[in-house]
């Protein structure tokens, strides 16, 4: 037990004389990360419902006002729905949640240009044994980004 405590303050000294040259502080290792990146967030509504729900519109609120100030070049849409209902329904139902997602994104103050919106509807919706996935009751959001040049 004392030769591991001996090894251990050994090489705490040897360590603790090393040192990086030109780095002296931690921000010249470190840098912080920019705002203006890709993004990807999700967006959850009620069952068979596309009105954005409170935390909804708190997410997209979010992002938008993380991303101010940067280049949007690209924001895809996805609309997706459980496995419930029919399969011209649920794509119906997606089409109209990534649509109210887009629209809240433009209200915003995003450039509307930039928008793919799509729907998949109930594809691959099933979750192992036939169980429906409530989590498929979203809508995707990826963001390419960048910082204003």
């Amino acid at each position: 037990m004392k030769r591991v405590i001996l090894l251990l303050g050994a090489a705490a000294v040897v360590v603790s004389g090393c040192s990086t040259p030109g780095f002296n502080k931690r921000s010249d290792l470190v840098a912080e990360p920019s705002a203006c990146a890709p993004k990807q967030f999700e967006v959850y509504f009620a069952d068979s419902e596309a009105a954005l729900t409170a935390p909804a519109r708190q997410a997209i609120a979010m992002t938008a006002t993380q991303l101010q100030g940067c280049d949007i070049r690209k924001v895809q849409v996805i609309g997706l729905a459980d496995a419930r209902g029919g399969a011209e329904a649920n794509l119906s139902l997606s089409q109209r949640r990534a649509l109210a997602v887009a629209e809240a994104l433009t209200a915003a103050g995003w450039p509307s240009p930039v928008f793919e919106v799509g729907a998949a509807g109930d594809a691959g919706a099933e979750a192992g044994g036939g169980v429906n996935e409530p989590m498929r009751r979203r809508t995707e959001v990826l963001i390419d980004a960048a910082p204003r040049s």
